[in-house]
């Protein structure tokens, strides 16, 4: 199965980063941050991945294609006039990824509709380059294929960004620093989406939001299931929450990293 990434979002709210670089190229702990959603798709064993470009893509495609010169320990022999290299200790990715140009202003929808023909299989993942969980994507996957809804989008609780008071009588009997599910489920991204999905995309989405229209289509039609993920799942849509997810990487305690190598 293929695992669509949406990459080519302007990133407007982590500037201080996105201002040199598109949002998932912003690195944690040394890798970009779609290389860690990479990641989590093939610990489980899903390697093949369309990346949907627009903003800085170029900058996507030359990480991509020096991966392994990036990656690996490089023996370079200039002996006899000649030019050549090895490599050794190669990577341990056995990714096949497809870069696709979807537009610079397009929204959601439209990119996901220009990557359709790439798309050769009944079911695929969705999700996007800016957030990571510690989601077991078979169960995901195996959620939605029991359901056999359109869609299956991943619900989430986040964290909420101040404590929690339970105040009685004008006294706080109980403090909770940062509840989880404050705010309700919302939509966390890891997608697993039928091919019929491109049926609720207009005809002309460069300017749909798939969040908006399709999603709210899929859900009136009744083809919309949700997974609920109570464990670890963070965005990174500002520099704060860039440095949370820095600091749980430099610290070996960030609970999406699920592989050993």
């Amino acid at each position: 199965m293929k695992v669509v990434i949406f990459a080519g979002g302007l990133g407007t709210r982590l500037s201080e980063e996105t201002r040199i670089m598109p949002k998932p190229m912003v690195e944690i702990n040394g890798r970009p941050i779609l290389w860690h959603i990479m990641k989590i798709y093939s610990h489980y064993g899903f390697n093949e991945f369309v990346i949907c470009c627009g903003y800085k893509g170029d900058m996507i495609k030359e990480y991509f294609s020096n991966y392994f010169l990036r990656y690996s320990d490089v023996s370079f022999d200039f002996r006899d006039g000649n030019s050549s290299f090895t490599t050794h200790k190669q990577p341990p990715e056995k990714w096949k990824v497809t870069l696709v140009d979807t537009g610079l202003n397009t929204q959601t929808a439209g990119r996901l509709e220009r990557v359709k023909e790439y798309i050769d299989t009944n079911n695929f993942f969705l999700t996007y380059g800016d957030g990571v969980a510690d989601i077991n994507i078979n169960h995901l996957l195996k959620f939605h294929e029991q359901n056999k809804k359109i869609a299956t989008v991943t619900a989430v609780q986040p964290l909420g960004r101040f404590g929690a008071l339970d105040i009685n009588g004008g006294l706080v009997s109980n403090f909770v620093e940062k509840p989880t599910g404050e705010r309700g489920w919302i939509n966390g991204g890891f997608f697993v989406l039928n091919k019929k999905v491109f049926d609720y995309l207009p005809e002309n989405s460069e300017d749909v939001m798939w969040e908006q229209e399709p999603m709210k289509n899929l859900a009136t039609d009744g083809e919309l299931s949700a997974y609920k993920h109570e464990g670890f799942w963070q965005p990174m849509d500002t520099l704060r929450e860039k440095h949370i997810l820095e600091k749980m990487a430099v610290n070996k305690q960030a609970p999406w990293v699920m592989w050993n190598d």
